[in-house]
């Protein structure tokens, strides 16, 4: 294909590839530069066209690449690296630390409640948490499964019950 013929077909082609470039950016005027960048490339890199091949498959193909390429620049610019050897932040409202103090009140809240439980729920559940089977447990406790099912199921009614506070919403 002589430059003449692959300028004429590059140029009808190009009208299809507008709404593909709207599409991809989202900007008229984007859309316009990357058009314009497309054509470009595929006008200089024309040599490496087959003739016989798809060329508005070609063309997309380089408009798709052009604008990822693009974009991983956008966004490579955006990122903020620092590379000095302090590590302070300066005017980071967004960190905070946490010193574990509520989870240890809540712990401890637990484990007053499942002590203040009868026994006859207590065991079971305790051995469940632990990671007893329900099927051991019946054993050990020489209890029928479904007997250590319910109680297993009262324990965490109470305790639900009676940590209601620390529900979350």
């Amino acid at each position: 294909m002589t430059t003449l013929e692959f300028s004429y077909t590059l140029n009808q082609h190009s009208k299809s590839l507008k709404p593909f470039a709207l599409r991809l950016t989202k900007d008229l005027d984007e859309a316009n530069d990357l058009l314009q960048d497309t054509v470009l490339k595929a006008f200089t890199n024309r040599d490496k066209f087959s003739d016989g091949t798809n060329l508005k498959a070609w063309l997309y193909t380089i408009m798709k690449n052009t604008f990822i390429t693009n974009y991983q620049r956008m966004v490579r610019r955006a990122t903020f690296v620092d590379t000095t050897d302090n590590l302070h932040y300066i005017n980071s409202g967004d960190t905070a630390v946490e010193n574990g103090a509520p989870g240890e009140f809540a712990l401890k809240d637990i484990n007053k409640c499942i002590d203040r439980l009868d026994d006859v729920y207590q065991v079971p559940f305790m051995m469940y948490f632990k990671g007893w089977k329900y099927q051991e447990i019946a054993e050990n406790l020489d209890l029928p499964i479904g007997t250590v099912k319910n109680r297993i199921h009262i324990a965490r009614k109470i305790l639900k019950d009676d940590l209601k506070v620390y529900k979350l919403d």
